[in-house]
């Protein structure tokens, strides 16, 4: 727990009368440094056993003004101590009531197995995007962070059955391991196929030598942030007009192009239509750059005369008010 502003002040306040006392009764008092601490403590608790007490003017005196100050300072530093404390415990008993209330509520939710830099950064973009999702962490320091940001998150270890479990695996669309070492990922994957085996998995691979192991235990695709940074910055050398290209057309904020998926839904006014009669282009000012079937098969530069069907994933290029507004006529965005 972090003490909050006002109960830091009242125990540097207290701290300094300590020192103060202290120092006094050494100096006017003439006491060893033990016994003045000793005094001070006993007279600020306002316990005073009386075998040690001033025996001069000057350190009466002293005594009083530390009473007078300092009791009421030890009183008010005890009961914003405890308060603090009380309050603490009364909001981590309310907030894991809420969010155990939330979880139960998810459904078609992405579980998040580990957020380290890799896995914040995807709990970023999916709140970017309005995509629910469930963070599995079991670090204090990770916990007090997710906190912070309010994301829905569970306490406990990815590898078990129970914590999958509780963040609702059985319930969620997908779930990205994103854990830092092979094993552990390995580990996680195993588990949810065992407790889904139609859940959608995308797991992070720290060696190459890895990625063939990670997608036989069940993984339906498998990144490595290495590999991908690596490409990217050679691209930065080799062809940096595609890389401006494609940074400008995945970058959320763009204001130029935008590059989108969208998923053809039931009632789409453009299922059984071809490209050329949905007018795509011409109304919506967009180009159909890629289509992905259901079956994974990948058209590119799909022909004027293909026929969109219920299902298709079609890869949309544009600005992003003509994506926004094309999305809501004929897809959900994914």
């Amino acid at each position: 727990m972090v003490p909050n502003k006002n109960l830091k002040i009242a125990l540097l306040g207290l701290f300094s009368l300590f020192i103060i006392g202290t120092f006094g009764f050494h100096i006017i008092e003439g006491w060893s440094l033990s016994e003045s601490l000793y005094t001070t403590v006993t007279t600020l608790s306002t316990v005073g056993y009386g075998d040690f007490y001033p025996q001069t003017e000057e350190g009466r005196i002293f005594t009083i003004i530390l009473i007078i100050f300092g009791v009421g300072t030890m009183l008010y530093t005890v009961v914003l101590f405890t308060e603090t404390m009380v309050e603490a415990r009364f909001r981590s008993i309310l907030g894991r009531g809420r969010l155990e209330k939330m979880l139960k509520k998810l459904n078609d939710h992405y579980i998040i197995c580990g957020c380290g830099r890799i896995g914040y950064l995807i709990c970023k973009e999916l709140t970017a995007e309005k995509i629910d999702f469930v963070v599995v962490d079991n670090n204090p320091e990770t916990i007090q962070k997710i906190e912070e940001e309010g994301f829905v998150y569970y306490k406990g270890d990815a590898s078990q059955d129970k914590t999958l479990i509780a963040a609702g695996i059985k319930r969620a669309k997908g779930i990205v391991c994103a854990l830092p070492t092979d094993p552990e990922n390995l580990y996680v994957i195993l588990t949810a196929k065992e407790l889904n085996p139609n859940i959608y998995i995308l797991s992070r691979s720290e060696e190459m030598e890895s990625e063939h192991r990670l997608l036989r235990a069940g993984a339906d695709r498998v990144m490595s942030p290495y590999t991908l940074g690596a490409m990217r910055m050679a691209m930065a050398i080799t062809k940096p007009a595609m890389l401006d290209f494609i940074e400008i057309t995945t970058r959320r904020q763009s204001l130029e192009l935008r590059m989108e998926e969208l998923e053809v839904c039931d009632g789409s006014p453009f299922i059984g239509k071809s490209l050329e009669e949905s007018e795509i282009r011409a109304r919506h000012g967009l180009i159909i750059v890629a289509v992905k079937k259901d079956t994974g098969k990948m058209i590119f530069n799909p022909l004027a005369n293909y026929i969109i069907s219920n299902g298709d994933k079609l890869i949309a290029l544009g600005e992003n008010e003509n994506v926004s507004r094309f999305a809501k006529v004929c897809a959900t965005m994914v």
